[in-house]
């Protein structure tokens, strides 16, 4: 539930009290549109798993106010786009995306990579490199 700064202490003071090989991943909310920006500082950081769902299904009765975790397809988007290489095809993954909602169409979607589709050289130069 919180903003980057605080995910930055909580890292790092984990890291002091027992190690960074104690804690190599996350699972964090998109609660109040805080999702990508904490895993990018995760990410920053060091971290190499994130958690996240397709659609950003799910959620956490044990966080208030928790929107559903942080959409897959819009982290590979971030992450692809600024250079990190995911392993994940994003093109199948979107595909997978809409079947699934068909088959699951009283689900609440979430996630802006879906509506608003890949740019036209996504995938053959970095976002960060195209004029």
């Amino acid at each position: 539930m919180g903003n980057p700064a605080h995910l930055e202490r909580l890292v790092t003071g984990i890291w002091q009290r027992c190690g960074e090989a104690r804690l190599t991943g996350v699972h964090l909310h998109n609660t109040r549109g805080q999702g990508l920006a904490n895993a990018l500082r995760a990410i920053e950081l060091g971290i190499t798993t994130l958690d996240s769902s397709l659609g950003g299904l799910g959620g956490c009765p044990f966080a208030p106010g928790a929107s559903g975790n942080i959409v897959t397809e819009d982290l590979v988007f971030m992450l692809e786009s600024m250079g990190h290489e995911t392993g994940i095809d994003l093109e199948a993954l979107l595909a997978v995306r809409h079947q699934v909602a068909t088959l699951l169409p009283e689900e609440e979607w979430f996630g802006f990579t879906a509506s608003a589709g890949l740019p036209e050289h996504f995938g053959k130069t970095a976002l960060a490199e195209a004029p």
